[in-house]
Protein backbone atom coordinates (compact mmCIF):
# COMPACT_ATOMS: atom_id res chain seq x y z
CA UNK A 1 0.00 0.00 0.00
CA UNK A 2 1.59 3.30 -1.08
CA UNK A 3 1.88 6.34 1.16
CA UNK A 4 -0.59 8.21 -1.03
CA UNK A 5 -3.19 5.45 -0.76
CA UNK A 6 -2.73 5.28 3.01
CA UNK A 7 -3.16 9.05 3.35
CA UNK A 8 -6.27 9.10 1.13
CA UNK A 9 -7.95 6.16 2.87
CA UNK A 10 -7.44 7.62 6.35
CA UNK A 11 -8.33 11.16 5.23
CA UNK A 12 -11.68 10.17 3.68
CA UNK A 13 -12.73 7.92 6.56
CA UNK A 14 -11.82 10.53 9.17
CA UNK A 15 -13.50 13.34 7.22
CA UNK A 16 -16.84 11.52 7.43
CA UNK A 17 -16.52 11.17 11.21
CA UNK A 18 -15.42 14.81 11.55
CA UNK A 19 -18.51 16.07 9.68
CA UNK A 20 -20.78 14.21 12.11
CA UNK A 21 -18.92 15.55 15.16
CA UNK A 22 -18.98 19.08 13.74
CA UNK A 23 -22.76 18.96 13.33
CA UNK A 24 -23.21 18.15 17.02
CA UNK A 25 -20.78 20.85 18.19
CA UNK A 26 -22.39 23.50 15.99
CA UNK A 27 -25.83 22.63 17.36
CA UNK A 28 -24.57 22.79 20.95
CA UNK A 29 -22.84 26.13 20.42
CA UNK A 30 -25.62 27.77 18.41
CA UNK A 31 -28.51 26.70 20.63
CA UNK A 32 -26.78 26.90 24.00
CA UNK A 33 -23.36 28.41 24.71
CA UNK A 34 -20.27 28.48 22.50
CA UNK A 35 -17.84 28.69 25.42
CA UNK A 36 -19.28 25.59 27.09
CA UNK A 37 -19.38 23.72 23.77
CA UNK A 38 -15.76 24.65 23.13
CA UNK A 39 -14.78 23.46 26.61
CA UNK A 40 -16.46 20.13 25.87
CA UNK A 41 -14.50 19.80 22.63
CA UNK A 42 -11.19 20.50 24.42
CA UNK A 43 -12.00 18.04 27.21
CA UNK A 44 -12.84 15.31 24.67
CA UNK A 45 -9.62 15.95 22.74
CA UNK A 46 -7.55 15.71 25.95
CA UNK A 47 -9.10 12.32 26.78
CA UNK A 48 -8.60 11.11 23.20
CA UNK A 49 -4.93 12.14 23.21
CA UNK A 50 -4.42 10.19 26.44
CA UNK A 51 -6.07 7.09 24.95
CA UNK A 52 -4.05 7.31 21.73
CA UNK A 53 -0.83 7.82 23.71
CA UNK A 54 -1.58 4.63 25.65
CA UNK A 55 -2.67 2.51 22.67
CA UNK A 56 -0.01 3.62 20.18
CA UNK A 57 3.02 2.03 21.88
CA UNK A 58 0.96 -1.06 22.80
CA UNK A 59 0.20 -1.77 19.14
CA UNK A 60 3.91 -1.62 18.31
CA UNK A 61 4.69 -4.71 20.43
CA UNK A 62 1.87 -6.89 19.04
CA UNK A 63 3.09 -9.48 16.48
CA UNK A 64 2.29 -8.22 12.98
CA UNK A 65 0.40 -11.38 11.98
CA UNK A 66 -1.89 -11.26 14.99
CA UNK A 67 -2.33 -7.52 14.63
CA UNK A 68 -3.41 -7.82 11.00
CA UNK A 69 -5.85 -10.62 11.81
CA UNK A 70 -7.54 -8.61 14.58
CA UNK A 71 -7.44 -5.29 12.75
CA UNK A 72 -8.62 -6.92 9.52
CA UNK A 73 -11.62 -8.39 11.33
CA UNK A 74 -12.49 -5.07 12.96
CA UNK A 75 -12.14 -3.14 9.70
CA UNK A 76 -14.34 -5.72 8.00
CA UNK A 77 -17.04 -5.20 10.62
CA UNK A 78 -16.84 -1.39 10.29
CA UNK A 79 -16.65 -1.51 6.50
CA UNK A 80 -19.60 -3.86 6.07
CA UNK A 81 -21.73 -1.74 8.40
CA UNK A 82 -20.98 1.42 6.42
CA UNK A 83 -21.42 -0.38 3.11
CA UNK A 84 -24.74 -1.93 4.18
CA UNK A 85 -26.16 1.49 5.11
CA UNK A 86 -24.82 3.04 1.90
CA UNK A 87 -26.41 0.29 -0.23
CA UNK A 88 -29.76 0.62 1.54
CA UNK A 89 -29.72 4.41 1.15
CA UNK A 90 -28.72 4.31 -2.50
CA UNK A 91 -31.43 1.75 -3.27
CA UNK A 92 -34.14 3.79 -1.53
CA UNK A 93 -34.76 1.33 1.31
CA UNK A 94 -33.28 3.72 3.87
CA UNK A 95 -33.52 7.50 4.00
CA UNK A 96 -30.46 9.37 2.78
CA UNK A 97 -28.36 10.86 5.55
CA UNK A 98 -29.10 14.57 5.63
CA UNK A 99 -26.62 16.56 7.73
CA UNK A 100 -28.85 19.66 7.61
CA UNK A 101 -31.79 17.72 9.08
CA UNK A 102 -29.53 16.17 11.71
CA UNK A 103 -28.33 19.65 12.64
CA UNK A 104 -31.89 20.97 12.96
CA UNK A 105 -32.85 17.98 15.10
CA UNK A 106 -29.88 18.44 17.43
CA UNK A 107 -30.55 22.19 17.54
CA UNK A 108 -34.19 21.72 18.54
CA UNK A 109 -33.26 19.17 21.20
CA UNK A 110 -30.60 21.46 22.64
CA UNK A 111 -32.99 24.44 22.82
CA UNK A 112 -35.62 22.35 24.62
CA UNK A 113 -33.37 21.49 27.58
CA UNK A 114 -33.19 23.85 30.53
CA UNK A 115 -29.77 25.31 31.34
CA UNK A 116 -27.65 24.08 34.24
CA UNK A 117 -24.40 25.59 35.47
CA UNK A 118 -21.53 23.61 37.02
CA UNK A 119 -18.13 24.72 38.34
CA UNK A 120 -16.09 25.98 35.38
CA UNK A 121 -18.90 25.31 32.89
CA UNK A 122 -21.67 27.82 32.20
CA UNK A 123 -23.92 25.36 30.34
CA UNK A 124 -23.55 21.72 31.30
CA UNK A 125 -25.78 20.43 28.49
CA UNK A 126 -23.72 22.17 25.79
CA UNK A 127 -20.54 20.82 27.39
CA UNK A 128 -21.70 17.21 27.59
CA UNK A 129 -23.30 17.26 24.13
CA UNK A 130 -20.07 18.50 22.52
CA UNK A 131 -17.93 16.18 24.64
CA UNK A 132 -19.90 13.06 23.73
CA UNK A 133 -20.05 13.95 20.04
CA UNK A 134 -16.35 14.69 19.69
CA UNK A 135 -15.28 11.81 21.92
CA UNK A 136 -17.33 9.10 20.19
CA UNK A 137 -16.53 10.24 16.65
CA UNK A 138 -12.95 10.91 17.72
CA UNK A 139 -12.58 7.33 18.94
CA UNK A 140 -13.41 6.13 15.45
CA UNK A 141 -10.92 8.59 13.95
CA UNK A 142 -8.23 7.34 16.36
CA UNK A 143 -9.09 3.72 15.60
CA UNK A 144 -8.85 4.28 11.85
CA UNK A 145 -5.54 6.16 12.10
CA UNK A 146 -3.93 3.70 14.51
CA UNK A 147 -5.01 0.56 12.67
CA UNK A 148 -4.09 1.76 9.21
CA UNK A 149 -0.86 3.33 10.44
CA UNK A 150 0.29 0.34 12.50
CA UNK A 151 -0.39 -2.10 9.68
CA UNK A 152 1.66 -0.02 7.26
CA UNK A 153 4.32 0.84 9.86
CA UNK A 154 3.60 4.52 9.32
CA UNK A 155 1.49 5.82 12.19
CA UNK A 156 2.87 9.39 11.75
CA UNK A 157 1.52 9.61 8.17
CA UNK A 158 -1.85 8.17 9.23
CA UNK A 159 -1.98 10.65 12.09
CA UNK A 160 -1.22 13.54 9.70
CA UNK A 161 -4.02 12.37 7.39
CA UNK A 162 -6.49 12.15 10.30
CA UNK A 163 -5.54 15.56 11.71
CA UNK A 164 -5.70 17.09 8.22
CA UNK A 165 -9.21 15.72 7.66
CA UNK A 166 -10.44 17.02 11.01
CA UNK A 167 -8.79 20.41 10.45
CA UNK A 168 -10.26 20.86 6.95
CA UNK A 169 -13.77 19.94 8.12
CA UNK A 170 -13.53 22.11 11.25
CA UNK A 171 -12.27 25.19 9.40
CA UNK A 172 -14.90 24.83 6.66
CA UNK A 173 -17.71 24.22 9.12
CA UNK A 174 -16.92 27.01 11.56
CA UNK A 175 -16.23 29.47 8.73
CA UNK A 176 -19.76 28.83 7.47
CA UNK A 177 -21.19 28.36 10.97
CA UNK A 178 -23.41 25.67 9.47
CA UNK A 179 -23.30 21.91 8.93
CA UNK A 180 -21.52 20.80 5.77
CA UNK A 181 -24.76 19.73 4.12
CA UNK A 182 -23.28 20.06 0.64
CA UNK A 183 -20.60 17.47 1.33
CA UNK A 184 -21.60 14.28 -0.55
CA UNK A 185 -21.50 12.32 2.69
CA UNK A 186 -23.57 9.37 1.44
CA UNK A 187 -21.21 8.91 -1.51
CA UNK A 188 -18.20 9.28 0.79
CA UNK A 189 -19.60 6.63 3.12
CA UNK A 190 -20.05 4.27 0.17
CA UNK A 191 -16.44 4.81 -0.92
CA UNK A 192 -15.08 4.49 2.63
CA UNK A 193 -17.22 1.39 3.23
CA UNK A 194 -15.75 -0.22 0.12
CA UNK A 195 -12.20 0.70 1.16
CA UNK A 196 -12.55 -0.48 4.76
CA UNK A 197 -14.11 -3.75 3.60
CA UNK A 198 -11.34 -4.31 1.07
CA UNK A 199 -8.57 -3.60 3.58
CA UNK A 200 -10.34 -5.75 6.16
CA UNK A 201 -10.43 -8.72 3.78
CA UNK A 202 -6.82 -8.11 2.72
CA UNK A 203 -5.28 -7.73 6.18
CA UNK A 204 -7.49 -10.36 7.80
CA UNK A 205 -6.47 -12.95 5.21
CA UNK A 206 -2.79 -11.99 5.57
CA UNK A 207 -3.04 -12.29 9.35
CA UNK A 208 -4.51 -15.77 8.93
CA UNK A 209 -1.48 -16.80 6.84
CA UNK A 210 -2.75 -16.26 3.29
CA UNK A 211 -0.43 -14.89 0.62
CA UNK A 212 -2.03 -12.53 -1.87
CA UNK A 213 -0.91 -12.77 -5.52
CA UNK A 214 0.94 -9.57 -6.33
CA UNK A 215 1.07 -8.55 -2.65
CA UNK A 216 -0.38 -4.99 -2.29
CA UNK A 217 -1.41 -5.02 -5.95
CA UNK A 218 -4.22 -7.41 -4.94
CA UNK A 219 -6.01 -4.37 -3.49
CA UNK A 220 -6.35 -3.03 -7.03
CA UNK A 221 -8.61 -6.03 -7.69
CA UNK A 222 -10.32 -6.25 -4.29
CA UNK A 223 -11.47 -2.61 -4.14
CA UNK A 224 -13.22 -2.50 -7.57
CA UNK A 225 -14.60 -6.03 -7.09
CA UNK A 226 -16.28 -5.07 -3.80
CA UNK A 227 -17.49 -1.79 -5.31
CA UNK A 228 -19.03 -3.58 -8.30
CA UNK A 229 -20.67 -6.14 -6.03
CA UNK A 230 -22.18 -3.34 -3.91
CA UNK A 231 -23.38 -1.48 -7.01
CA UNK A 232 -24.95 -4.72 -8.25
CA UNK A 233 -26.80 -5.07 -4.95
CA UNK A 234 -28.06 -1.50 -5.28
CA UNK A 235 -29.35 -2.16 -8.80
CA UNK A 236 -31.03 -5.41 -7.70
CA UNK A 237 -32.67 -3.81 -4.65
CA UNK A 238 -33.91 -0.89 -6.75
CA UNK A 239 -35.55 -3.37 -9.13
CA UNK A 240 -37.17 -5.27 -6.25
CA UNK A 241 -38.37 -2.02 -4.66
CA UNK A 242 -39.81 -0.77 -7.96
CA UNK A 243 -41.59 -4.12 -8.47
CA UNK A 244 -43.12 -3.96 -4.98
CA UNK A 245 -44.35 -0.40 -5.58
CA UNK A 246 -45.87 -1.36 -8.95
CA UNK A 247 -47.62 -4.33 -7.33
CA UNK A 248 -49.37 -1.96 -4.95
Amino acid sequence: MSSGALFLAVFLACAVEAVEALTIVLAAGTARDWRSAGTGVIAALVVLVAIVAALGPALAVVPLGGLRLVVGGLLLVFGLQWLRKAVLRASGLKALHDEAKTYEKELAAAKAVSGRRKPGVRDWYAFTLSFKGVFLEGLEVAFIALTFGSNQHDIPLAAVAAVSAVAVVAVAGFAARAPLARVPENSMKFVVGVMLTAFGVYWGAEGAGAVWPGSDAALLVLVPAIALFALGLIAMLKTVTAGMENAR
